[in-house]
């Protein structure tokens, strides 16, 4: 019998930064970084603004977790922050992005083997469809099919209604399958 190593929930930690124990914060990073970095990666498209976002979201969070009404919610309430920082800073990248025009293309490595070649070419295929989503359904599909959120969180973390979230997740979906097929014929 080994000694069962047991999860301190977010609402405790909540509890302990809140009562000055700054570490306790660096494990609530810890624990949503990944989850909330790959988020931001797919919702703005550039790992660079992704982070940039992700860390104004962690410095927000901290500075008004005095505001979380639910620290048992503390993921939900973070994702929100992040949803709003991404729209921000993806909207900035947006508009860079047509002042600059980027060299999109790379030929892979000679040394690569086939299958590695297929596999980045399939992600920088459905890296570029989702790219071509309008914001809000990248958003609601994401949440809800990346991050596997319930619609009713989602709804609490976007602020749009359920029936809307339906109707955005099934237009990605359908609009993806579109541009995937696209993909496939060039």
């Amino acid at each position: 019998m080994g000694i069962r190593k047991v999860e301190v929930s977010d609402a405790e930690l909540v509890r302990r930064v809140r009562g000055g124990d700054i570490a306790a914060y660096g494990a609530l990073v810890a624990r949503y970084r990944d989850r909330l970095g790959r988020y931001a990666v797919h919702m703005i498209g550039d790992r660079e603004d992704a982070e940039e976002a992700l860390q104004d979201a962690f410095v927000r969070a901290y500075r008004s977790l005095a505001r979380c009404d639910d620290p048992g919610r503390f993921g939900a309430w973070l994702y929100g922050i992040l949803v709003n920082r991404c729209r921000t800073v993806g909207a900035r990248a947006s508009r860079r992005r047509r002042l600059f025009v980027r060299n999109t293309e790379s030929a892979p490595d000679a040394s690569a083997d086939a299958d590695l070649v297929d596999r980045l070419g399939w992600d920088d295929a459905v890296n570029r469809a989702l790219a071509r989503l309008a914001p809000e359904n990248r958003e609601a599909f994401l949440l809800k099919h990346v991050e596997d959120l319930e619609y009713e969180e989602i709804a609490r973390v976007t602020g749009a209604g359920i029936s809307a979230l339906k109707m955005r997740v099934k237009r990605a979906r359908e609009q993806l399958q579109r541009f995937l097929k696209e993909a496939e014929h060039v």
